[in-house]
């Protein structure tokens, strides 16, 4: 896998049929155990949750839930991004948020995207940022079991061109 060249990224849409793949991958990629209605949400999103391959080989997923706000506005909640380390530094995670951007500036209703971060996983916040998230947020004890507990709450806006009358 030499860097530099283009590598064969293909994604894949979350179903019945292979959510199982994602609780897998969820399992080696997180310190986090999901609940059903994690899985649930993700089937839900559509598009918005993907698997990454790389050849035929499952290397990451994407996966979102979709918040009605008032007003029929829409926010995208990342729930979960993540690519396996022998994977990582090819792209692939930057890819899966792309294709995610790429749905949100598509869709007139959606407003912005979020999600938490660890506060120590510095990796993540710089990733983030180079896509425009900033931190918005902070909480205390939002994770139960890991240390640190703490959060930041990393949103983007969803910048869109105005609509022609």
């Amino acid at each position: 896998m030499g860097a530099g060249r283009d590598v064969p990224i293909s994604f894949e849409s979350v179903r019945d049929k292979n959510l199982m793949q994602l609780k897998k991958l969820n399992t080696v990629l997180f310190p986090v155990r999901y609940n059903d209605k994690y899985y649930a949400d993700a089937l839900s999103s559509g598009d918005f949750t993907k698997f990454a391959y790389y050849g035929d080989i499952c290397v990451g997923a994407i996966a979102c839930r979709l918040e009605k706000k008032e007003g029929g506005a829409i926010r995208v909640y990342i729930m979960t991004l993540g690519v396996l380390a022998p994977y990582r530094g090819l792209g692939i995670g930057s890819k899966l948020l792309m294709h995610v951007l790429d749905l949100c500036s598509n869709e007139p209703n959606i407003v912005e995207v979020y999600l938490h971060v660890q506060t120590n996983n510095e990796e993540a916040i710089s990733f983030y940022k180079k896509f425009g998230f900033e931190i918005t947020e902070t909480i205390k004890n939002y994770y139960t079991n890991i240390t640190p507990p703490d959060c930041y709450v990393l949103t983007k806006v969803i910048a869109h061109a105005n609509p022609k009358k």
